[in-house]
């Protein structure tokens, strides 16, 4: 038996194809900045300047009584995973080109998919289970498992991280579904909002000086040790609009999960990889290679797929 959550299709869908626009926002502003800031840096201001949108939010849907919950363990996990999917997926951006960082990230609707089973008791059949190997297949190749070191576009571990951003942002996709039951979207984002907010201060406590990335050579590990630095004034505004960003695909995506079906939401969020393919292009001259277009093809390929599919059912 399914669990009982709310059911609201199409504003779901639209919440979660602005959300998606947002995300490759985002990507094009850290990727523009992290030559510059580290991580966590970036993650504290984003969360600074996103925090107060959000709050006025809650404000608007019912005030600071709705942060009562029940299940204040679940709020945290969701929010652990957040940080986890959002340190390995950033980390992978600085070394690898948007598009094969957003790629190789897509996996995480088809584990939405899969996951959707066990979690929400929702169901899918044969087509969507079929349609999750071939982008599962897609993710293999990405990996090239058959290249030597000096013909990957980046270390192995690298090409790993956005896999393992993609795993804990499914398993956060389905408790937003079950969260998003009793909490309006305003709250889950501001749950996550001000766990960045705590996360940065403590990198900043533990290795805002730097002190850690003397010797680091690994484009990712320095983008996540590299010491603090006072933005320069032309990159505030690009801070702005990136906490402003941050807070509407906070509310989107939390919107997005709490009012539809994770199986028909999942697909949906492919519009990323496209975008991604052109921001990388024009903005950073990035060309991919045949095999990463291969397996774009085969990831995109097996969403339209689980689109067509569910579109079937529900006629």
């Amino acid at each position: 038996m399914a669990i009982e959550t709310l059911s609201r299709p199409g504003l779901a869908i639209l919440c979660i194809l602005i959300g998606t626009i947002g995300i490759t926002l985002n990507d094009v502003l850290i990727k523009s900045l992290s030559g510059g800031y580290p991580l966590h840096q970036m993650v504290f201001l984003r969360a600074a300047l996103a925090l107060p949108i959000t709050l006025a939010l809650v404000q608007i849907e019912g005030g600071v009584r709705l942060f009562r919950t029940t299940r204040p363990a679940l709020h945290l996990l969701r929010c652990a995973l957040v940080i986890f999917s959002n340190l390995t997926y950033f980390a992978a951006l600085a070394a690898l080109p948007i598009a094969e960082a957003m790629a190789l990230f897509y996996i995480a609707p088809l584990l939405i998919t899969l996951l959707s089973v066990p979690m929400l008791g929702e169901r899918i059949g044969p087509w969507r289970i079929g349609a999750v190997l071939i982008g599962l297949a897609g993710v293999i190749v990405m990996q090239r498992p058959w290249a030597a070191g000096a013909d990957l576009p980046a270390a192995r571990i690298v090409l790993l991280l956005p896999v393992l951003a993609a795993m804990g942002y499914a398993v956060n996709s389905i408790l937003t579904r079950q969260l998003g039951a009793s909490a309006p979207a305003s709250v889950l984002s501001a749950w996550i909002q001000g766990t960045f907010l705590i996360v940065g201060a403590g990198f900043w406590a533990v290795a805002g000086d730097g002190r850690f990335a003397d010797g680091v050579t690994n484009p990712s590990l320095t983008f996540l040790l590299r010491a603090w630095v006072w933005p320069a004034p032309g990159d505030w505004a690009l801070f702005a609009l990136m906490g402003a960003n941050s807070a509407l695909i906070g509310y989107c995506l939390a919107q997005a999960y709490r009012l539809g079906r994770a199986a028909t939401m999942a697909p949906f969020e492919y519009l990323a990889v496209p975008l991604a393919v052109v921001a990388g292009y024009v903005l950073f001259g990035d060309v991919l290679d045949p095999v990463a277009v291969l397996g774009i093809t085969l990831i995109l390929g097996a969403g339209l797929v689980t689109v067509w599919r569910e579109a079937k059912i529900r006629s």
